[in-house]
């Protein structure tokens, strides 16, 4: 067998394989013996079918196989061996012959066209100068990380009179003339809230009852929501349609949600017995664990404007656009030739932080273990609880959700990869000129929605 490689250029290359019968016969007849062991044909013994009738049956298929085998694993080894940065994967020359006869022909040449990542060097130093917004703790955050805590930890009272917010039980039955429709709607432990209704007469009728009332109202009026009458009266949405009636609800208990009051008790259940003593060290506690939170923050857009200025920097590098069009074409069954022109400028943005990343990763001898890709997995769970103003979660609970999120491999992959970027994001901050910039959240938010607004220009 004999590889030859044509550079047309810096970026485009010819690989060329010329295939001789000796490189694939032996393949040949090894498969077709193994066919003739399997072949089952009526006449014949199993196992015993001639070998002439086999070769004559399967000779062509077997033989265009096993020289495509040959010419695929010589492609990927002879790339590897020679360490070629092809970009995309290797497309069949368009000077290739179409037609091969694998029946008369012995010998055959193969061409490969290889795009080829250009050669450059990433250099980081003081004159690359990235903004680094350090995001303010306002006092705004820390009450309403208070208010979220007190509304967790809070508890539900039974008490004697209706407010907006009560939860309400009772009989609900359904009326007719002022009394109880014959084989009407009858819910035994209906359950509401007023504030939840949108008519403000049919809310009034609840405001200030006791246990023991009856109050008359229409759902239909009060609520004007088919999913809300639906999930109160327990019928289906059809049959709502067609509801006009009045019910009745005898109040059996009133349930009131109470915030859980600011004190010690708070305090341990929030960040564990005696870790907190006082209301100023659970401000103190709560500022802290936001200032982690808007870190991840700060970081995130840093690492947003870090790969926009490096990418800009090498923004001159020069791709085989022809081979990279076609391949996006050809691996994309269902992308047209305008759409390719239409996102190639965006997926060159992309495959050139692609090598940037690479090349600073193998400088640095960036290697990612199964520890590394754990602390990524419990980062992304603490995240996702602080979304939800839960802050502050114990190791316990975030490595328990950890463990959960990486049982699908899928995540993993994933995970392997940002928790590279991680690291490659914190040798850029290590060397390149942070200009901080302290903004209140509010201005942080703005820049984002201003990047929003010129990609859409």
């Amino acid at each position: 067998m004999n590889i030859s490689r044509k550079d047309i250029d810096a970026i485009n290359a010819v690989i060329t394989i010329n295939v001789a019968k000796e490189d694939y016969a032996e393949k040949v007849e090894k498969s077709l013996k193994n066919y003739r062991k399997k072949a089952n044909m009526p006449g014949f013994r199993p196992g015993n079918v001639p070998i002439g009738l086999i070769r004559k049956m399967y000779g062509t298929a077997v033989k265009a196989e096993e020289i495509n085998n040959v010419v695929s694993e010589s492609l990927v080894k002879y790339i590897e061996e020679n360490n070629l940065p092809i970009l995309g994967q290797p497309l069949p020359s368009v000077d290739e012959k179409t037609e091969i006869d694998f029946d008369t022909e012995e010998s055959f040449d193969f061409s490969f066209d290889l795009g080829l990542a250009p050669e450059f060097e990433v250099e980081l130093g003081g004159k690359d100068k990235v903004p680094y917004y350090e995001i303010a703790v306002s006092d705004e955050m820390i009450e309403n990380q208070i208010k979220s805590y007190a509304s967790r930890y809070g508890k539900y009272d039974d008490v004697d009179t209706v407010e907006e917010k009560d939860m309400v039980k009772g009989q609900l039955i359904e009326l007719e003339n002022g009394e109880a429709k014959e084989d009407g709607i009858v819910v035994e432990e209906g359950i509401l809230t007023p504030g939840y209704m949108k008519d403000e007469e049919q809310k009034k009728l609840f405001i200030g009852k006791a246990k023991g009332d009856t109050v008359i109202f229409n759902p239909v009026k009060a609520y004007e929501n088919e999913a809300e009458i639906s999930s109160l009266l327990k019928i289906s949405k059809d049959d709502v349609k067609n509801l006009t009636s009045d019910f009745k609800i005898e109040i059996k208990t009133i349930t009131r949600f109470k915030e859980s009051e600011v004190n010690q008790e708070l305090f341990d259940k929030v960040f564990g017995d005696g870790v907190v003593k006082s209301t100023d060290e659970f401000k103190a506690k709560i500022t802290e664990n936001i200032k982690e939170t808007l870190v991840a923050d700060s970081e995130y857009k840093f690492n947003i404007d870090a790969r926009e200025m490096l990418v800009k920097k090498h923004k001159d590098l020069q791709f085989p656009e022809a081979f990279l069009k076609r391949w996006l074409l050809d691996s994309n069954k269902e992308m047209t030739a305008e759409q390719v022109d239409k996102d190639y400028p965006k997926m060159i943005d992309d495959l050139i932080w692609h090598l940037i990343k690479d090349k600073i990763a193998k400088a640095n001898d960036v290697k990612i273990e199964m520890s590394d890709v754990e602390e990524y997995a419990k980062k992304v769970a603490e995240s996702q609880f602080a979304q939800y103003g839960m802050v502050g979660m114990g190791d316990d609970i975030i490595d328990n959700y950890a463990k959960d999120l990486m049982k699908k491999e899928e995540t993993v992959r994933n995970f392997i990869d940002q928790a590279a970027a991680e690291k490659v994001f914190a040798i850029i901050r290590e060397k390149v000129k942070l200009d901080k910039k302290e903004v209140s959240i509010e201005e942080f938010n703005k820049l984002f929605e201003q990047e929003q607004e010129q990609e859409l220009k």
